[in-house]
């Protein structure tokens, strides 16, 4: 989206996708988010090579199992949770501020899913950092947005990815599976209408509202959901 615009667009993952990078004509770096160190080096590094950064997309994140019960995952997995799906979008917002207050522009991306609006079922962790993502981007938005900082929440449902790869939830998700690309214009639309939320299943606005307005109503129906997931599951077992 930004390329075809002609931005220089810098891309990053644990091993720098150098193939992904010359496929798309993106520079492409390595960068683990979880850690602050890595994250400094990567905007310092990307803003040495291509200037100053003017758009930030914190995308990375991992989620993984409840276990037997709601919080039997194990303590290193909901800390990875929260350094990569919050932490990871707070290590690039601590460096990026400070310069864009200065000059009183820049624009903050944050993928939070819409399990920060809603819920994910089977995962509290996942859930749980997803909502402090939603939170951070608008923390973000109140406290920059009248220094000329922008922001915005990406809150899609499943997205074709290694992510969701063989997910049973995903694959047969009645709202439907989209492609990367999906996203992208989403945000593109969001952007050109200075929109915060960024709705790429536009139905997960409804049940976010829904949520709101009638909450019993909303848990009922997710351990409904949850019972006809269950009963899918085992049935391809």
């Amino acid at each position: 989206m930004f390329i075809s615009e002609g931005a220089a667009v810098a891309i990053s993952d644990l091993s720098k996708p150098a193939e992904t990078g010359a496929k798309i004509g993106a520079s492409a770096y390595a960068c683990d988010v979880s850690d602050e160190v890595s994250v400094k080096r990567f905007i310092a590094d990307v803003e040495a090579d291509l200037g100053p950064i003017d758009v930030y997309i914190s995308n990375a994140g991992v989620g993984s199992g409840n276990g037997k019960y709601v919080a039997a995952a194990t303590n290193e997995s909901w800390e990875q949770a929260w350094q990569v799906n919050v932490m990871g979008s707070v290590y690039a917002a601590r460096q990026l501020m400070p310069t864009w207050t200065a000059r009183g522009s820049g624009r903050f991306v944050i993928t939070a899913s819409a399990a920060g609006l809603l819920n994910q079922i089977g995962s509290a962790s996942y859930s749980c950092t997803k909502h402090a993502a939603v939170s951070l981007a608008e923390s973000i938005a109140i406290e920059h947005g009248d220094q000329g900082i922008k922001s915005h929440c990406i809150c899609p449902q499943y997205v074709r990815s290694n992510m969701t790869k063989g997910m049973p939830m995903a694959e047969g998700s009645q709202d439907g599976l989209l492609e990367p690309k999906d996203v992208a214009n989403a945000l593109k639309a969001a952007i050109i209408a200075d929109e915060f939320y960024v709705y790429p299943h536009p139905v997960v606005k409804n049940y976010f509202i829904n949520r709101a307005t009638h909450s019993d109503a909303y848990l009922s129906g997710m351990r409904k959901l949850k019972a006809k997931v269950g009963e899918a599951f085992k049935s391809k077992r």
